[in-house]
């Protein structure tokens, strides 16, 4: 399959720059995967879509304000670095700009140098790994030098740091918001529970890889960067049981999605399990968990488009689009919704 047959036309207006002042009211639009038929509503409406005896599946993971900005010791040079992957040892994966002048040695200082971090080592991608030096407490330093790492298509400054995160964002570690969550209140989700759909907690701490963009003409040589996910005993059980009884599973974003189906085997059982994952799915792909999918809209020839599609197919996925699009919704991270079943 060719990377092209994933492309449509954005009118750049239509990338949502902040986000709502009510997260449940962003617009949803409806998708029937077996015919393609579409409805037009408010994100709230979807509990009129869930089902006593569903279960919602929501990735808890909290975004940590990973972009900071600092200064080469010896030179002064303004530097940014973007934390991706935490290590041992108080070293990070990171993503550092400009890469050419953080050779191994650097050292680099935040915050007049409340923190401090040493270029270890050059890897894969020219991404640096960088050992922390600071007193205290890392994540109540990174709190107060950190912002938070919003997609490059979004110029806005965040005023609350909060609203790039879930209301249920519990366990720290991603470097972007699984965004498809974004849209939920505390009163939404106890409705929704309060009606007998099933909440089950999964983790997968989101990697900036989701969102690199595919440089391969055939999408199958596409390689997906690895993500660190958990699913827990109780989860397991609760989405097996909800299966067994007929229920649908209905995963927000496509990173609990990817969770499930990376724990899941081909019985579709899913197993407790904490582990990497680099699925990659894509048209094609024989979901084992998962029967429907809240999301948001995804970036042109992205390997979400691509993930979408293997739920409803390109054609369904891709006339959907250009509705939205027609309809004037707000796209990607701070956009409006689509509910998939």
């Amino acid at each position: 399959m060719n990377v092209k047959d994933f492309d449509y036309d954005l009118p750049q207006e239509l990338i949502a720059q902040d986000p709502l002042e009510d997260r449940a009211s962003s617009r949803l639009l409806v998708l029937d995967k077996d015919t393609g038929k579409t409805e037009h509503k408010i994100f709230h409406d979807i509990i009129d879509y869930l089902n006593p005896g569903d279960a919602l599946v929501i990735n808890d993971t909290k975004v940590i304000p990973a972009r900071l900005h600092g200064v080469k010791e010896d030179t002064g040079a303004h530097i940014e670095v973007l934390l991706l992957t935490r290590k041992k040892d108080d070293i990070w994966e990171t993503l550092v700009k400009p890469g050419k002048k953080c050779k191994p040695g650097t050292v680099i200082s935040f915050g007049d140098g409340l923190l401090k971090g040493t270029v270890v080592d050059v890897i894969e991608d020219g991404n640096r790994l960088i050992q922390f030096q600071y007193e205290g407490i890392f994540e109540e330093i990174l709190d107060q030098l950190g912002q938070m790492p919003l997609p490059p298509y979004i110029t806005h400054q965040l005023k609350d740091k909060n609203r790039y995160q879930t209301v249920y964002a519990e366990h720290e570690g991603s470097a972007a918001a699984p965004t498809a969550g974004l849209h939920f209140t505390k009163e939404l989700l106890q409705r929704i529970e309060d009606k007998g759909v099933k909440i089950v907690h999964v983790t997968l701490h989101v990697g900036l890889g989701t969102f690199r963009p595919v440089k391969v003409d055939t999408i199958e040589e596409h390689q997906m960067h690895s993500e660190f996910y958990i699913v827990s005993q109780e989860a397991a059980d609760t989405v097996n049981a909800v299966k067994k009884a007929g229920g649908r599973i209905i995963c927000v974003g496509t990173t609990s999605c990817r969770t499930l189906e990376s724990a899941a085997d081909e019985n579709g059982i899913l197993h407790a399990k904490s582990s990497w994952t680099s699925i990659f799915i894509y048209p094609g792909y024989k979901f084992k968990i998962l029967d429907c999918l809240i999301t948001n809209f995804h970036l042109p020839q992205s390997t979400l488009v691509m993930l979408v599609s293997a739920l409803a197919g390109r054609e369904h996925i891709l006339n959907a689009y250009k509705e939205a699009i027609a309809e004037r919704y707000r796209f990607f991270s701070f956009g409006d919704a689509m509910f998939i079943h």
